[in-house]
């Protein structure tokens, strides 16, 4: 992950470069190819507009890797698989999918552990199973993964020591679904099994491996070819320990882990402020570094296959709410800048109070499958135009300490998207942004993502339209336009807004590594 750090006006050039490595605290800043420069126009404080002065050098020498096709994602518990799966020939769910992929679905959470097993007429059902899952279900989700162009994870329980039953589910879903199959995990935050009482105090990495190579071997045997992804730790903490061995010992196709910013557990409740404060997103970018810093030296990528606001099944008044879709745009273009394979956000079909970015209000509305969309699906809307950019290393000069996050990625064509989002309540005095483009890009397009309140659980809107409840959505006949003059395009940025500024290149350019 490149660090940066916020430097003060009049610093020497020799002290700035020697903190290049270190992020700022005031938010991300990434672009590419230019010197850009966001300052408040001469004007601003007499306009009632906040004091912000912030400098952006950059280059595009040193490009990141581009943001993978199936970058976004979401996840679900293996107890909805039956549901979402049945939804390949009815309702709205594969429009959902196909409006923001291709991408990946997570089948996993507690309920993989605790609650489902497979059913097989050579397998008796468990005591402990409450329901399962068959091979009709895979059948099912291989239309849906064919019809949708999104590829399916699944994390097979091992709570309850079982391999041979996780090989006939291995090879049932590889039968199904083929191709479309992207791998398999192990259990779901297995490091929690000695804390959860699924195992004896102490219970190490070492003691799952030597049980994961039981059901590795099973499942070789009854299904082989199958992509290994692991540890899916709970956090990023278990995840030194755990993805270490993990990449050393097992060597997956893919490291997997969670994250939750604000917990359910706690002598003070989660609050909208603690999840969009500068302090959520420096313990983010830490959690990152945590990941990121295994998968780069064992050269497995890395993907979030589990993340949300709340953890426990979300908050409402939180995770579905205006807010939520703000954390989820900054979150999203953190973990692109550090290299994360992609996130999956925790959904829930039947809870529209708690995190999902789709849901069914009505048990009528589940059994048709017709999903409306949550404010984090508009996160996601946004985010898919972020899909094969490449984020470039900078620096930042800021003075003042606003909550603002900005990020930038150099496009396949050459172009540039910026992303800014202003954490301020709505109705704080606007932001007005200059852009010190240069002449190498062209005249800029803004997509702003509004909401009338951070706690509003409706009335979100993309360049003033809002999402249909399916998930429809088309960009006005006329967007939005910001010209450059001399080298600058200048926006105006309100609080409680994401904007995304799309800005063209002058000319195409070949962009290294592209």
């Amino acid at each position: 992950m490149r660090r940066l750090r916020a430097v003060a006006p009049g610093a020497s050039g020799d002290a700035w470069t020697r903190r290049a490595r270190t992020r700022t605290l005031t938010g991300l800043a990434l672009c590419a190819g230019v010197f850009m420069s966001l300052a408040l126009s001469p004007g601003a404080l007499a306009s009632g507009q906040r004091p912000l002065r912030v400098w952006v050098p950059v280059n595009t020498s040193e490009p990141g890797a581009p943001v993978p096709t199936e970058f976004l994602g979401l996840s679900f518990e293996a107890g909805a698989l039956s549901q979402i799966a049945s939804y390949a020939d009815r309702g709205d769910f594969v429009g959902l999918l196909r409006s923001v992929g291709p991408g990946l679905l997570r089948f996993g959470g507690v309920t993989a552990d605790e609650q489902v097993a497979f059913s097989d007429p050579t397998l008796k059902r468990p005591a402990w199973a409450a329901s399962t899952i068959d091979a009709a279900d895979f059948q099912n989700l291989a239309v849906l993964a064919s019809r949708s162009g999104w590829h399916v994870m699944l994390t097979l329980g091992m709570a309850h020591f079982e391999p041979e039953a996780a090989a006939q589910e291995a090879a049932a879903a590889k039968a199904a679904l083929g191709p479309s199959l992207a791998g398999i995990e192990l259990g779901n935050e297995p490091n929690s099994y000695g804390h959860h009482g699924f195992r004896p105090e102490p219970w190490t990495f070492l003691q799952y491996e030597m049980e994961v190579d039981a059901y590795t071997s099973a499942i070789a045997a009854a299904a082989p070819g199958i992509p290994l992804a692991g540890p899916d730790t709970s956090g990023s903490a278990a995840f030194e320990t755990w993805g270490a061995g993990e990449a050393l010992n097992l060597k997956p196709a893919l490291l997997t882990g969670h994250h939750y910013p604000l917990g359910c557990a706690g002598q003070l409740p989660p609050t909208i402020e603690q999840l969009l404060s500068p302090k959520i997103r420096r313990s983010a970018l830490v959690s990152l570094e945590k990941y990121m810093t295994i998968s780069r030296a064992s050269g497995i990528p890395f993907r979030l296959d589990e993340t949300n606001t709340v953890s426990c099944g979300g908050l409402a008044g939180i995770s579905n709410t205006y807010a939520s879709s703000l954390w989820a745009v900054g979150y999203l273009v953190q973990a692109m800048d550090a290299g994360v394979a992609g996130i999956n956000l925790q959904s829930n079909p039947t809870n529209c109070g708690g995190y999902t970015p789709v849901c069914a209000a009505t048990a009528e509305r589940a059994s048709t499958g017709a999903l409306g969309v949550q404010p984090e699906w508009y996160a996601l809307l946004m985010a898919r135009y972020l899909i094969g950019d490449r984020p470039v290393a900078v620096r930042v000069y800021t003075r003042g300490h606003p909550n603002l996050q900005v990020a930038a990625l150099l496009a396949p064509d050459g172009g540039l998207h910026v992303v800014i989002l202003d954490y301020e309540p709505p109705g704080t005095p606007s932001l007005r942004i200059s852009l010190h483009v240069g002449d190498a890009f062209r005249d800029g397009t803004v997509l702003s993502l509004r909401g009338p309140a951070l706690a509003a659980v409706d009335g979100l809107t993309l360049d003033g339209l809002p999402v249909a409840p399916e998930g429809a959505w088309q960009p006005p006949a006329k967007i939005p336009h910001r010209q450059n003059v001399d080298g600058v395009i200048t926006t105006t940025v309100p609080g409680a807004s994401a904007s995304l500024l799309s800005i063209a290149p002058a000319h195409r350019i070949a962009v290294p590594g592209a």
